[in-house]
């Protein structure tokens, strides 16, 4: 089943390297022609090469490379990490942080993230440039326990460079059981920062809800395929028990499934108001529209976001903004302006590929800049510890107005 995601986030904020160069694609390149039926190994090994792709994609310069290398190499190498290194540099070559081949293993963690559950520090990752990011630690897992905050560079894993990574492989070196510890150095304003977190058993909730002195309060942690359904079960709770005022909290928020995000703006929106549209090379080639007449109307609504709020996140709080159905109050969300569809492999992998760009209501693609709230509060650590959280303060006083 192929599904659209706009998970995960990226902020140009470093000069960008390649992340494989050619020399390497075609070194360990071999695997994606070996899984097409295109390499026959016997037992010398030999490889026979044809010419199918024609001339958009020759192969005999790995023809000639995979000789010279078989000739003159001190040492030994597995056709595996042949193959392996293939699909990795083959779709890396392509030079976009969020095309990506998903080995069996990381397509099954993918689809755990999605679902909200599994063992790790809790902490989703994004990029910039070529380092891997912290985009938001997930709210009481240990990550945020011990300090990470959002935008911290990831420098080392374990003490092993982190530079020049896929987001897919640093979710692999730092995931583990639960109990078990891993050490991330970090970058946070300039200084290096080294700390051991101790994973645990993570568990997202899709979308939780409460009315708090008489504000109904709905907070969606992930756009997962139970998000609408529970979205529109806590607006008809508040609409049925004649609830006026409406918090929408996205903050920490990374994302997940595009059609989560359009059935949450679905909520709100009249019915026929434009959500988002896609875009690939300036020409619009989707618009997702309300199709439902929205179960809160009336309500007034005020959305909180923060630096954690990216991609699906984003496209619901552009959307009641823009469609000026709710304010926006909190800090800049993350920044995250393209779309990526999961298509499955025969080998059990995927490929996670960026499919289009997408633009708000108003014609806003947010890629690098993210969304401005329409009132900037910040939330600082001190307030964090003194349990303060003047962002939500200021929300309920502007619903009150």
């Amino acid at each position: 089943m192929e599904r659209e995601s706009v998970s995960k986030g990226n902020r140009s904020g470093f000069t960008k390297v390649a992340v494989v160069s050619f020399a390497l694609v075609v070194m360990f390149g071999l695997g994606y022609l070996l899984g097409d039926g295109r390499i026959s190994f016997n037992k010398a090994p030999t490889i026979d090469f044809s010419e199918e792709a024609g001339d958009e994609f020759s192969t005999a310069d790995l023809q000639e490379i995979y000789n010279k290398l078989v000739e003159n190499y001190d040492g030994e190498f597995d056709v595996n990490d042949l193959e392996e290194g293939l699909k990795r540099g083959f779709v890396a070559a392509v030079g976009d942080t969020y095309t990506e081949y998903l080995s069996p293993e990381e397509t099954s963690e993918f689809n755990a993230s999605l679902n909200g559950t599994f063992e790790g520090i809790g902490a989703e990752l994004g990029k910039e440039g070529n380092f891997v990011v912290i985009v938001s630690p997930i709210k009481g897992a240990p990550a945020e326990a011990a300090g990470v905050q959002p935008l911290d560079v990831i420098l080392e894993i374990e003490g092993e460079d982190a530079a020049d990574i896929t987001i897919s492989e640093a979710v692999q070196r730092i995931r583990g059981e639960k109990g078990t510890d891993v050490t991330l150095t970090l970058l946070r304003d300039g200084e290096r920062v080294e700390t051991t977190i101790t994973r645990d058993t993570i568990d997202i909730p899709s979308v939780e809800w409460e009315v708090q002195d008489g504000v109904g309060v709905i907070t969606i942690g992930r756009f997962g395929d139970d998000t609408v359904e529970l979205t529109r079960q806590a607006a008809k709770e508040f609409s049925d028990a004649g609830i006026n005022d409406i918090i929408l909290d996205m903050r920490g928020n990374p994302g997940g499934l595009l059609d989560a995000a359009v059935g949450v703006a679905d909520v709100f929106l009249d019915k026929g108001a434009t959500i988002l549209e896609e875009k690939k090379e300036d020409v619009v080639v989707k618009s997702f529209t309300s199709a439902n007449a929205p179960i809160l109307a009336d309500e007034d609504v005020v959305v909180l976001i923060n630096e954690g709020s990216a991609s699906a996140s984003e496209i619901v709080a552009g959307a009641l903004k823009d469609n000026n159905r709710a304010s926006l109050v909190g800090q800049t969300s993350f920044g995250k302006g393209s779309v990526q569809q999961l298509i499955p492999l025969q080998d059990g992998g995927a490929l996670k590929v960026t499919i289009a760009r997408w633009f708000t209501p108003a014609g806003k693609n947010i890629d690098k800049e993210g969304i401005e709230p329409d009132e900037s509060v910040e939330l600082t650590n001190d307030d964090r510890e003194a349990e303060r959280d003047p962002q939500a303060d200021r929300a309920r006083v502007l619903l009150t107005q």
